[in-house]
């Protein structure tokens, strides 16, 4: 497997190379097309290419066309464009689009190119098998399979709740209803073994047995983190998903947020990873017939809720009175029920 992902690389590598040097060189905008056609040519002098099944290798030009989309969608935008990068150690996975995979009943993968291999599955394999990631985890000896299987949509019953969730940092999420979820600050936990781990690398020369060893160390501590903060995200949205019919949050822009007045709570906004949270619970929400409709952040915290005003108030001031109606809340809750709440409510009513 290490072998295919290593050859998966390398055409990755060249083909975003070709295309570069066939613009800079010949203002030549070559196509997915045009470099798997030259997969042939490539594997002629390199037999390591060999080690790859042909689809897997030609997926790998597939992602660097979609990159080269993505890049001129944002330069369109007018957005920060990123130009497609090469890939080092943290191309960590290859995909068979079509074929070249059979899952056997007695638990093993046959996967062309490299042979059977046993797998243990977590859950059943529902609907058609269309493709299938091979993934490298962090830790060297770790690999996943990753089907994408076509599916019905399974609605969940109709239910009469709704609810605006404002996502923060003294809570990672404050419900309408008055609920407020509290942040775990995965990364915080685990903050003081990171240092350790990381004072330990620092004593060993790079490329010793020992540093490598040690470098594991740090991975695995950093798979660790993100598997909790994954976990928390899934059984969040899927609790949400559950209860309510309509789930109304704010579409955030966290890189402007990191980039902006927010720029000093840069590690605790990326600890939170709302921008995962929120992606899973609008797949869940669709899956299930759920509506999660996402308005824009501005002025939420600023109404009142009772009455509607708009009660200006800095971001350090965590509760909202409002000299108009009286109403002394939560500034989190009151954004979710009205700012929240109420414009979703409302897109929806225009939607339709």
């Amino acid at each position: 497997m290490q072998k295919s992902l290593d050859a998966c690389r390398w055409v990755y590598n060249k083909t975003l190379e070709v295309r570069r040097d066939a613009w800079q060189q010949r203002q030549e905008s070559l196509s997915r097309y045009d470099t798997i056609r030259m997969l042939p040519s490539w594997k002629a002098g390199r037999s390591f290419l060999s080690d790859a099944y042909s689809q897997c290798l030609q997926e790998a030009c597939t992602r660097v066309d979609l990159a080269f989309q993505h890049f001129f969608r944002r330069v369109k935008a007018g957005e920060k464009p990123g130009y497609p990068r090469f890939k080092g150690d943290w191309y960590k996975s290859f995909t068979y689009p079509q074929s070249g995979f059979n899952l056997s009943d007695n638990g093993r993968l046959h996967l062309s190119k490299i042979g059977k291999v046993r797998i243990k599955i977590h859950r059943p394999i529902k609907g058609e098998v269309k493709a299938l990631t091979i993934r490298r985890d962090v830790l060297p000896k770790g690999w996943h399979a990753c089907f994408s299987c076509e599916i019905d949509s399974e609605p969940l019953p109709p239910s009469p709740n709704v609810v605006g969730v404002d996502v923060g940092l003294t809570h990672f999420a404050t419900l309408s209803t008055g609920e407020h979820i509290s942040n775990p600050r995965f990364f915080r936990q685990d903050k003081k073994s990171l240092a350790k781990a990381q004072r330990r690398l620092s004593k060993y020369e790079k490329g010793t047995s020992e540093y490598h060893k040690q470098k594991r160390v740090i991975q695995h501590i950093h798979q660790r983190i993100a598997n909790r903060r994954k976990d928390f995200a899934h059984k969040l949205s899927r609790r949400l998903v559950n209860e309510f019919q309509i789930i109304a949050f704010e579409d955030l822009d966290i890189q402007d947020m990191q980039n902006g007045n927010w720029r000093s709570m840069n590690k605790s906004i990326a600890d939170a990873a709302w921008r995962q949270f929120v992606d899973f619970m609008a797949y869940k929400a669709e899956y299930a017939g759920r509506s999660s409709p996402r308005i824009k952040p501005r002025g939420t915290t600023q109404e009142c809720s009772g009455c509607g005003e708009v009660v200006p108030k800095d971001l350090s001031v965590r509760i909202h009175n409002c000299p108009h109606c009286g109403l002394i809340l939560d500034r989190d809750h009151n954004a979710a029920t009205f700012g929240i709440l109420a414009r979703g409510m409302a897109s929806i009513r225009l939607d339709r």
